[in-house]
């Protein structure tokens, strides 16, 4: 009878190919390429004696195996790292700084990630704006966090770019000859100082109606009818509008997010580099 053993690297490259539904962003995740990702996979399908992934040019799906077996991988996993937690002690703490603009309505699904990433991990998350996340950085007051680009910044690794727009409630009308109702965060907000430069230059009067302690306030005032404010669409509640063209406001560029941090390697530069990819793969769908 030939004994029959898992690669656990090879198990865990394959579940992160299942979640993430692309080789590319496993290799990401993983820190390594996509040739070896595929290597890996190869391996442990014959191993298995099956194949565990229908790859085409457009999206990568699990096979009928692959389903099955993904929930055994993942328990496998987790009894491995709950036995290793059990030798060395007390959980390793990770904790991440994410504006405000950044964590939107996925952020419970980035959670999970880390936690399947590792759920031996101590994971704190903390929402600032990106301003105040920088300086708390800068202090050394957090290892790692994720936030809007800044100007006069050129340090970072760049996650991806996300485009924002001028939205307001379906119902809400603008009247003429009154300057533009805005609704904003406070100072030293990064989008709030670039819409009102905008604003300014193109000669648009604009007056603020509400300044809120997160973007889930500005967008309840947005939803409110107060007026417009410049957000990303996935922090807005179905039923905002784009006025931006109507109203011929200027264009709002991409802003890109950027991930500053510390923490090289190890169990959580390997949790921090699954959420990095996560929020890649949550934002460009």
């Amino acid at each position: 009878m030939i004994e029959r053993t898992l690669d656990l690297d090879a198990v865990r490259t394959f579940v992160r190919i299942a979640e993430l539904g692309s080789f590319t962003r496993a290799a990401e995740a993983t820190h390594s390429t996509q040739s070896t990702v595929s290597l890996k996979l190869k391996r442990l399908e014959e191993r298995l004696g099956c194949k565990l992934v229908e790859r085409t040019p457009r999206y990568v799906q699990l096979s009928a195996q692959g389903a099955t077996f993904l929930e055994h991988a993942r328990e496998l996993l987790q009894k491995h790292d709950r036995a290793l937690s059990a030798l060395t002690g007390s959980r390793q703490r990770v904790t991440i700084g994410i504006s405000d603009h950044v964590a939107g309505p996925e952020l419970p699904m980035l959670i999970a990630r880390m936690n399947a990433q590792d759920p031996e991990l101590l994971i704190e998350i903390r929402i600032a704006s990106s301003g105040d996340l920088l300086k708390s950085f800068d202090r050394h007051e957090l290892g790692t966090v994720i936030v809007r680009l800044h100007d006069g910044r050129s340090d970072g690794e760049h996650i991806v770019e996300e485009k924002f727009s001028w939205f307001a409630a379906q119902s809400w009308q603008h009247r003429a000859n009154e300057p533009l109702p805005i609704a904003t965060m406070p100072e030293p907000c990064g989008v709030r100082i670039l819409s009102g430069s905008l604003l300014d230059k193109a000669g648009i009067p604009w007056k603020e109606v509400f300044v809120g302690g997160g973007v889930t306030a500005v967008s309840a005032a947005v939803m409110a009818g107060l007026g417009v404010s410049a957000l990303a669409r996935r922090m807005l509640p179905f039923g905002a509008v784009d006025v931006g063209p109507k109203l011929g406001l200027p264009e709002l560029p991409s802003l890109p997010i950027v991930l500053h941090t510390r923490i090289r390697d190890g169990r959580p530069r390997d949790a921090i580099t699954a959420l990095a990819v996560a929020f890649r793969s949550a934002v460009q769908e």
